[in-house]
């Protein structure tokens, strides 16, 4: 019994223990931090005691890290101010980091991460830029991707590129991304990395909602049911060794697990893209270009290994296949035609104007691939059935169909009564349309379905309403 009683005091000590040093570590400037860094805390403290209270409850602090020693910097650098007789800098940035971490950031520089702030000239810029103006796109598009960070003279930072903490930030110094994105200033805590809910700052809503079909997964419930298990703190973060009630964003694309590094890439585990308008293997591109990368049998190979600390290997196998035959679907069924017919309405000069976005069939189109087409996939990807039938298979079905074809027809309509080069251009794409309309996937809209496919069909529909007659 007395060994009980003790048992419960050390519990109720060690867990008082944090709200104790919290609570008086405003008041404690360790003799081993430098002497910039106490002359740093002699205000800041005092100014914004939010800020050192969070850098106290880092690792940093630990380790005698303070602010001089990320945020000095070199007279020459293009961003350094004087503030109060030191040189420093408001931006840490990867390349500051990497003094200290340099695998992490070697890793992240040859992520898709680092490359987010390169969407000038794409379609989604243009609808910030452009069709929804400069300010939706500084605090929407760029507050993900990153900005391009502008320096004023003295050092100071333009409004209209900072504050920014987007994955792809362009910094001052050359360097790519933002380690705070994950991160985030100035406690540095992994834990918060660790958990869905950072990855949803910018892995959400209509067109990529990896965080909202990640909480309708198995996976997701499980986390939120067990989240007192996950052991988001630990050191080392194993899954299969300090957790395993369920998997997490970053267990699966970066953390360690049974015979797998830790990796700030988070595409080295990935084996398609599901980004563009036609799905293709993470590798395509690269070969193209004449790049050696990582192959995709060799990222879906890690990521499989992932997989087989809490799955059997035919388990995994068939996720795999059902994966790849709905990603084969989506491209074979919609995007390949769809991309095709559009690319020859444009190349016809059928479509309006080169302007983007003035045009019905281009929203269509856009909506198509770049909504319902991203959910449909990243739903059969991350185990979220709502989002790769409804809000995805669905959606896309409608817009193709009800949509994006009528809208084919009525341009092909209002061209073959023009000039001979319009209509020539035309029947090339009424040819293009009827192609894919006639082929198997497609025949159901027509009526022109073999009898007996559309025989099995009528049994199938009697069957369901006899059965929720009784």
């Amino acid at each position: 019994m007395m060994k009980k009683c003790i048992r419960a005091f050390s519990i109720l000590l060690i867990l008082l223990m944090p709200a104790v040093v919290l609570g008086t570590a405003d008041r404690i400037v360790p003799d081993n931090l430098t002497d910039e860094t106490k002359s740093c805390l002699e205000c800041h403290q005092t100014e914004m005691p939010g800020l050192v209270g969070e850098w106290r409850y880092s690792r940093h602090y630990g380790a005698n890290v303070g602010c001089f020693e990320c945020h000095a910097a070199d007279p020459k650098d293009a961003d350094a101010m004087d503030h109060n007789g030191y040189t420093v800098s408001v931006i840490v940035s990867p390349k500051d980091c990497a003094e200290c971490h340099k695998p992490e950031f070697d890793e992240f520089q040859a992520s898709h991460h680092a490359d987010a702030g390169k969407i000038l000239g794409s379609l989604d810029n243009v609808l910030g830029e452009v069709v929804e103006g400069p300010a939706a796109a500084v605090s929407g598009c760029k507050q993900c991707h990153g900005a391009e960070i502008k320096v004023l003279s003295g050092g100071m930072l333009d409004k209209s590129t900072w504050p920014n903490s987007g994955m792809g930030r362009l910094n001052p110094d050359g360097s790519k991304g933002s380690c705070a994105a994950c991160h985030s200033r100035h406690s540095f805590d992994a834990a918060l990395a660790r958990q869905p809910e950072n990855c949803g700052k910018c892995h959400l809503g209509p067109d990529h909602p990896q965080k909202e079909i990640y909480e309708e997964s198995k996976h997701g419930i499980a986390y939120y049911a067990n989240i007192d298990r996950m052991n988001l703190h630990s050191s080392s973060w194993t899954v299969g060794l300090d957790y395993s009630a369920a998997p997490t964003c970053a267990t699966c694309h970066m953390s360690p697990a049974k015979d797998m590094p830790l990796t700030h890439d988070v595409g080295s585990r990935i084996s398609w893209t599901l980004r563009p308008a036609v799905s293709q293997k993470i590798d395509a591109a690269a070969i193209k270009a004449g790049k050696q990368v990582k192959s995709w049998e060799n990222r879906r190979a890690d990521m499989k290994k992932v997989c087989s600390n809490c799955h059997t290997s035919s388990y995994v196998d068939n996720f795999y296949g059902q994966y790849d035959n709905a990603v084969e679907l989506y491209n074979n069924k919609f995007a390949i035609p769809a991309t095709d017919i559009y690319n020859k309405l444009r190349a016809g000069n059928l479509i309006t104007t080169d302007v983007n976005f003035d045009d019905e069939i281009e929203w269509t189109y856009y909506l198509l691939w770049h909504h319902e087409g991203r959910r449909a996939r990243m739903g059969t990807a991350m185990f979220a059935p709502d989002y790769t039938q409804w809000h995805g298979f669905f959606e896309i079905a409608e817009r193709f169909y009800m949509e994006f074809v009528p809208q084919v027809e009525d341009i092909i309509s209002a061209n073959l009564g023009k000039d001979e080069t319009r209509v020539k251009a035309a029947n090339e794409v009424k040819a293009l349309l009827e192609k894919t309309l006639n082929q198997p996937d497609h025949l159901w809209i027509s009526g022109k379905e073999p009898d007996e496919v559309k025989k099995a069909r009528l049994k199938a529909m009697e069957e369901f309403k006899k059965r929720y007659a009784e």
